[in-house]
């Protein structure tokens, strides 16, 4: 199966020019009092979701750059997830009067 991203330099190429360098798992743990099985956790346990999630690409085929894009893996297409209001309640509403 083959889908294309959009690079962000070199627009839209297809999937066998990237590396898929994993999705994005926030910062990294503080190191202070981090057990080596805390670590072997966040390094190597991941999520795969069947709905957006944000993932990082390398480039290597191309322009060199490493970026990060939103994917669905259960579609292999490019898309954001409803961008959420400022109390995190659903879906803004641009331009409604508030």
């Amino acid at each position: 199966m083959t889908f294309r991203i959009t690079c962000p330099v070199c627009g839209s190429r297809d999937v066998y020019e990237f590396t898929y360098g994993g999705h994005e798992r926030g910062p990294r743990p503080a190191q202070e009092g981090l057990s080596a099985e805390e670590h072997f956790r966040w390094a190597q346990f991941r999520t795969t979701r069947a709905e957006a999630q944000e993932e990082w690409w390398y480039h290597g085929a191309g322009c060199g750059v490493w970026f990060s894009m939103w994917r669905n893996p259960a579609t292999n297409r490019e898309e954001r997830p409803e961008p959420v209001d400022a109390r995190g309640t659903g879906p803004t509403t641009e331009g409604d009067g508030e």
